[in-house]
């Protein structure tokens, strides 16, 4: 799974078997070490979360704690992007005043001829 930071964009872009593992366990995540010990690793996540809690709230949303950034895809949307020949979703958050944050995640299927 690819992460990329621009501006006040973030964008996770997922391969064909990563889509697949998500389907089928409602979570990926990757690891970067970015520092010795146990606090130097950021790992960067894409999880299920079921329609009924209130991390769903019918759109994409973040959570974070240090060393730990989640991209939180309601339950129906996640298995209908899965399922479907749909390459994005995407959503705008406001995270502070007069901020937002777009996230965009994405199949990243290669070249289709």
């Amino acid at each position: 799974m690819k992460l990329r930071f621009e501006d006040n964009t973030l964008r996770l872009r997922l391969s064909a078997e990563e889509v697949a593992t998500f389907g089928e366990t409602g979570q990926i995540a990757s690891h970067v070490p970015l520092a010795p010990g146990p606090d130097g690793t950021l790992t960067y996540a894409l999880q299920r979360a079921p329609d009924n809690s209130t991390a769903a709230a019918e759109t994409l949303r973040v959570a974070y704690l240090p060393g730990r950034l989640t991209v939180l895809v309601p339950e129906t949307i996640a298995r209908n992007w899965v399922a479907s020949e749909e390459i994005g979703l995407s959503a705008t958050l406001h995270v502070a005043d007069a901020t937002e944050l777009r996230i965009l995640v994405e199949k990243d299927l290669g070249c289709r001829h």
